[in-house]
């Protein structure tokens, strides 16, 4: 077993994705590297526990919502849940620019990529500082129309169950609440993804996570 850090040292917590297909070689690896572990069902995920110390939360990508996986014991549960082909509409936005998808079993059915720019804020002050403030304002009220409507374009004749925000929570919340969306708005969101300026190749590695099984790992 690894010595404890110093009181007071920062937990080392890392996110990883991984399909239902490669879920059961995931852990496999894990136990090998901490020394073997023990499964706890919670009602946050599934939590494996390694000798070590080590602590992984495996949480599905989407709820059960009367559909469980199937297998002999939780582990092979979460993977089939993990591998039904749902289908999820993906909004991330940040103030460079944009992605919209729908995808299913992490491939991308329908897709659009796009930059659009909000001005930092600024250090300068009085009547300067104000003007800037209504410029970016307006730029963000702009991008979040914009964005909307892509949005709009992207999701029309691909039907989906839920909503992936990410990127800018608030932006993404504010383009969610645009009237032109309004037909998406009961659809269930799913947990939030923390991506970079949302260019074709993060939306298309947002559309594999989102459909993957997020797994925090705390170190011991």
């Amino acid at each position: 077993m690894p010595a404890p850090g110093p009181p007071g040292a920062p937990v080392s917590v890392r996110t990883a994705f991984v399909t239902g297909a490669r879920l059961a070689g995931w852990a496999e690896r894990f136990g090998s590297s901490h020394g073997g572990y023990r499964l706890q069902d919670c009602d946050d995920g599934l939590r494996l526990l390694a000798g070590d110390g080590t602590e992984a939360l495996l949480q599905p990508p989407w709820p059960a919502d009367g559909r469980p996986g199937r297998g002999a014991g939780a582990l092979e549960r979460l993977a089939a849940l993990a591998s039904q082909p749902r289908r999820l509409g993906l909004l991330l936005v940040r103030r460079g620019g944009y992605g919209i998808g729908v995808a299913s079993e992490g491939t991308l059915l329908a897709s659009k990529a796009g930059t659009r720019y909000v001005q930092s804020r600024t250090a300068a002050g009085g009547q300067s500082q104000q003007r800037f403030a209504r410029r970016r304002s307006n730029q963000a009220d702009a991008l979040v129309v914009a964005v909307a409507e892509q949005a709009r374009l992207v999701f029309a004749g691909h039907p989906f169950e839920y909503v992936v925000p990410g990127g800018d929570r608030t932006l993404a919340d504010l383009v969610l609440e645009e009237p032109l969306l309004r037909d998406y708005a009961p659809l269930p969101r799913l947990a939030y993804l923390d991506v970079a300026e949302p260019r074709a190749a993060v939306l298309k590695k947002a559309a594999a996570d989102a459909c993957s099984v997020r797994i925090t790992v705390t170190d011991a």
